[in-house]
């Protein structure tokens, strides 16, 4: 299969950093930004001065309560003086944040680049659903006063009653979740919960309920990219970035399939098609895919084609997206266990995976031997997708 596009550079991880996910972290987002960023210098063996650009991301400025966040990040990210730029799409920033450091590397402009995602979620007031008032059309939508637990729903119902789903079978995800995070040290929500802990929780908009939810987060990630030729001086286990893929469907969501992810399928098939993988079921070593809600967990694992249409359930409940079943889901907890700081979560997402890749996970690490792995996030107004396939 040809790649479908030019590449200058052959591009590997060599460090990552995570801070705590947590509720109201004392830090503020310059030094979460700074911790993250400092953990993966550390481990990639270099210092700031090494670095040539900085890649930030970070989700609405509002969340931090500061005006061009990525300017105001920049001094905790290590960006002062060097090339820096911010990206920004919703939910799916963070993996698209390892994707705009990964083509900084790939076109040949940079050799080594940081890319830092960071959230504070905390400080928004009453809540921050709150933040979420102003992404709505103003004439079509805003007159309805909506909030984004109200189109989850929708969307929620729309997947349960297409494909004939239980509520007690989208519940699985979230008990999977939380107790993969137990043995993740960086977890705010690891636990052991039973689905009747799920059915029995407060009702926000049926059929989501509270532990169908993540929760409110704090927190930073980072990662550093290098060239083939870098990364060899400096590691012997580098991971490779294989593929790539980002794409938005329609931002009017009436006109969207809610049953199905498409824009997820479609940057899926973009990442695979670079990374030359033809049955991703198959393929595929181990799956970290976006799961803000249990049930987008099953949406997405549909959507990177590791499972067909509605049959994502049937294949949780045999077990095979445990962590020892065929195609290990979440090992790190997800969202659901880990913690939802929106920008960090999903490159946290992808350092699951580099430390999978690189057997280093400790607890987290699934037992058999795992050489290719995907990374999904998901978001702006809920039509973004953005995927990266990791390979060692």
């Amino acid at each position: 299969m040809k790649v479908n596009i030019h590449l200058n550079k052959r591009v590997a991880v060599i460090g990552a950093g995570l801070t705590l996910f947590r509720r109201r972290l004392l830090e503020t987002p310059q030094e979460i930004a700074w911790e993250a960023a400092n953990k993966a210098l550390n481990e990639a063996g270099l210092e700031l001065k090494d670095i040539d650009c900085v890649v930030i991301g970070s989700a609405p400025d509002a969340f931090d309560g500061v005006n061009l966040k990525g300017e105001y990040l920049s001094h905790g990210a290590g960006g002062i003086r060097k090339p820096v730029s911010r990206v920004y799409v919703g939910g799916a920033t963070g993996v698209m944040t390892a994707i705009a450091g990964w083509y900084h590397v790939a076109s040949g402009l940079c050799q080594k680049v940081l890319a830092v995602a960071e959230e504070k979620m905390s400080p928004a007031r009453p809540h921050p659903q709150a933040v979420f008032r102003y992404i709505w059309d103003p004439i079509l939508e805003k007159p309805l006063n909506p909030n984004l637990i109200w189109i989850f729903a929708m969307e929620m119902h729309r997947y349960m009653a297409t494909y004939g789903i239980k509520k007690e079978e989208i519940a699985l995800v979230s008990v999977k979740n939380k107790r993969n995070a137990i043995n993740n040290p960086y977890a705010q929500l690891g636990s052991n919960i039973t689905v009747e802990d799920v059915l029995k929780s407060e009702v926000l908009v049926w059929p989501v309920q509270l532990l169908d939810v993540s929760p409110v987060s704090d927190g930073g990630a980072a990662i550093v990219l290098a060239s083939e030729d870098v990364a060899r001086r400096y590691t012997d286990t580098p991971v490779w970035v294989e593929g790539v893929g980002w794409t938005l469907d329609n931002t009017e969501w009436p006109a969207r399939d809610l049953a199905y992810a498409r824009y997820v399928e479609f940057a899926a098939r973009m990442a695979y098609k670079m990374a030359g993988i033809e049955r991703p079921n198959k393929e595929i070593d181990v799956a970290e895919p976006y799961d803000p809600f249990d049930y987008k967990e099953l949406h997405h694992l549909e959507a990177l084609q590791l499972a067909k249409r509605g049959e994502a359930p049937k294949l949780l409940k045999e077990g095979v997206f445990d962590i020892d079943g065929d195609i290990p889901s979440s090992p790190s907890g997800g969202l659901l266990g880990v913690g939802n700081p929106i920008a960090a979560a999903g490159l946290m997402k992808v350092i699951s995976i580099y430390w999978q890749l690189k057997g280093t996970a400790g607890k987290m690490q699934v037992k058999r031997p795992v050489h290719t792995g995907v990374a999904q996030a998901w978001g702006d107004l809920m039509q973004a997708g953005t995927v990266i396939v990791l390979r060692n």
